[in-house]
């Protein structure tokens, strides 16, 4: 009989089962609420290599961790993203029972198919507005029609769609409900999600910030909604309404505190672990995984399996009991100063 795994469990007893790995800081966007528009990436030495992120993820795998989401930046702009998906894919049935991934959809088009060969089943596309000028105004990019024909792409491969919407103040309140109507239409679910203060960007947060407490008045003036038991693994709770007969989620960092449940980690690109997306608290997995020397002598070293025990159970130890993001005022420092791109979502 196999003995159980040695799980992750932090002070607050919550047990970890959910790793939110970053494979890349780049995005082919630069959506205004995310980065500057002359964002600085990180130099490619710094990321963690396809091996070194197996080895990450595997070390997580076998201490409990029974799902991945592959975020960034955008995981599609990274060049071996999908020799990462197939060998993470061969990982489900054998200590994961599902792997995910979160994209802009600029480059779902192109491989959907091969994301379902590999195991993907559901997939996250971060998409804010249907009207192609406030898209490109958003994103300072033109891509609504590639990111529409990859959504299109991934519904065909029988990948489930989700869509994620930050709400924004001014910019896309208004067409929040189109949106809605749109996807269930098309057999989506949207999630709508608070705008985070991490990072410096241009402008401010407190102009962007529209709690989601007002969007669901204004839904539920215009809707039935009703609360449903659904769990994802994430942060959001859900509702179905009934006039479209689709599922609709919220997250709301900020007006509804969701720590209590807590059982996700995240690792960024560098190998950063980030024990809470809204704590500067850390732990240094990259130079756990280049403790036994060269990639090449990676897979047998005792070195860094001791070092990547170490540091996931120095997580473990460090993860705050929840998160205390704030919109401040105007001028005021983000609360987090690292961008969300390189936090991984």
């Amino acid at each position: 009989m196999t003995a159980p795994p040695n799980l992750l469990v932090d002070r607050f007893a919550r047990q970890i089962e959910y790793l939110r790995l970053s494979v890349t800081d780049r995005c082919d966007l630069r959506c205004f609420y995310c980065m500057p528009e002359r964002m600085k990436f990180l130099p490619r030495r710094d990321i963690l290599s396809l091996e070194e992120l197996m080895l990450v993820a595997d070390a997580f795998i076998a201490r409990g961790v029974t799902k991945i989401r592959l975020t960034g930046g955008e995981p599609l702009v990274r060049r071996d993203v999908l020799d990462l998906v197939r060998a993470l894919g061969r990982r489900i049935g054998r200590g994961l029972s599902e792997l995910t991934m979160t994209t802009n959809g600029t480059r779902l088009a192109q491989f959907a198919e091969p994301l379902a060969a590999a195991g993907i089943r559901r997939i996250n596309v971060s998409l804010d507005t249907l009207d192609p000028d406030r898209f490109a105004a958003l994103t300072r990019r033109s891509s609504l029609h590639d990111v529409l024909a990859g959504i299109a792409a991934a519904k065909r491969a029988c990948i489930r769609v989700k869509l994620n919407v930050v709400a924004l103040k001014g910019v896309n309140e208004a067409e929040i409900p189109q949106i809605i109507r749109w996807a269930h239409s098309e057999g989506h679910e949207v999630t709508l999600i608070e705008v985070m203060p991490l990072g410096e960007v241009d402008g401010e947060r407190v102009d962007q910030h529209l709690p989601l407490t007002v969007v669901q008045e204004a839904l539920e003036s215009r809707w039935t909604l009703e609360p449903i038991d659904k769990r994802t693994g994430g942060p959001a709770r859900y509702w179905r309404i009934c006039e479209t007969g689709g599922v609709l989620g919220m997250i709301t960092p900020l007006t509804q505190n969701f720590c209590a449940g807590c059982n996700r980690v995240r690792v960024t690109a560098t190998g950063q672990l980030f024990a809470c997306l809204g704590g500067r608290e850390q732990v240094d997995l990259r130079a756990a995984v280049r403790a036994g020397g060269t990639t090449a002598a990676l897979p047998d070293s005792k070195a860094v399996n001791a070092a990547l025990e170490a540091a996931m159970d120095e997580a473990m130890a460090i993860k705050p009991e929840r998160h205390h993001f704030a919109i401040g005022t105007k001028g005021a420092a983000p609360k987090i100063a690292r961008h969300m791109s390189m936090t991984g979502g």
